[in-house]
């Protein structure tokens, strides 16, 4: 195979490295795609789950449109047309964001608690079936302080 050599030469994977990153993704393909689809058969997807979890965490159920997009690494025009869909189902509004003109608060409606308050027993069942109960206690701490570290965040944040 003949690559295309740049100005600084690529540093390929060992075998040890390619191993681990490969063996990473299909455990993230794997654990992913098993509790999204226990969410499904609940009618939710993962982020409707994400943001009325999210909403649902703040004491006047609501947070910008910004931040939501940020904390999903979405874009803003991406989160905005599913929390249209959302809308529709009546499981958020939105509203004016008193602190930016341009930006909306999207605020969990009684009806999006309710959903969400029947759907987390069974999420967080498949949570423990398909991630937590696979891992022994000390596997499970390690594991935490690799995706804290990975997603660059301080590990009691998480």
């Amino acid at each position: 195979m003949s690559t295309k050599r740049s100005d600084t030469a690529a540093r390929w994977l060992g075998p040890e490295e390619e191993h681990a990153w490969r063996v990473y993704r299909r455990m993230v393909t794997v654990v992913q795609a098993r509790t999204a689809q226990d969410l499904a058969e609940l009618g939710l997807s993962e982020p409707d789950y994400e943001v009325l979890s999210t909403l649902s965490e703040r004491s006047d159920g609501s947070g910008t449109l910004r931040e939501q997009a940020a904390k999903m690494e979405w874009s803003r025009s991406r989160l905005s047309r599913h929390a249209t869909r959302m809308e529709a189902r009546g499981l958020i509004r939105r509203a004016p964001d008193p602190d930016d003109g341009r930006g909306c608060l999207l605020v969990l409606t009684e009806m999006g608690l309710d959903t969400l308050q029947q759907a987390a027993p069974t999420h967080v069942a498949s949570v423990r079936r398909h991630f937590v109960d696979q891992l022994d206690p000390q596997e499970l701490a390690v594991l935490g302080r690799i995706a804290a570290k990975l997603a660059g965040e301080p590990e009691d944040s998480l």
